[in-house]
């Protein structure tokens, strides 16, 4: 079994420059490359083509809350995140991912206190 700061929870985009895909103030964690590459062509489609995706795993979020960092995962990223979380004393409850629209996506925001 994989230790927990060693597994991955999802995607993240970032450009050459360092900007972050963002919603609203907090970077989007996508559980599949193209669940993520999807909403960058819908939210930004002429960014998107210079965005790198590339996994995150647990410890690089950590370690980024720590800094201050926010995050939104979609539902398949929360999935994998959230137990990692309570395990290390987060509290994680549960969200309804329901989307507002058809085709939406709908994302949990998460900060560490």
């Amino acid at each position: 079994m994989k230790k927990p700061n060693k597994k991955v929870i999802g995607y993240f985009a970032a450009s050459k420059g360092g900007d972050v895909a963002c919603d609203g103030p907090a970077c989007i964690v996508a559980g599949s490359y193209k669940t993520l590459k999807a909403y960058l062509d819908i939210t930004a489609p002429k960014s998107s083509a210079e965005m790198k995706i590339r996994k995150t795993w647990f410890s690089e979020i950590m370690t980024g809350m720590k800094m201050g960092g926010v995050y939104a995962f979609d539902r398949e990223s929360y999935d994998k995140f959230a137990p990692l979380a309570r395990e290390a004393g987060m509290d994680c409850g549960d969200f309804d991912f329901k989307p507002d629209a058809d085709g939406g996506m709908k994302f949990c925001v998460v900060s560490r206190p």
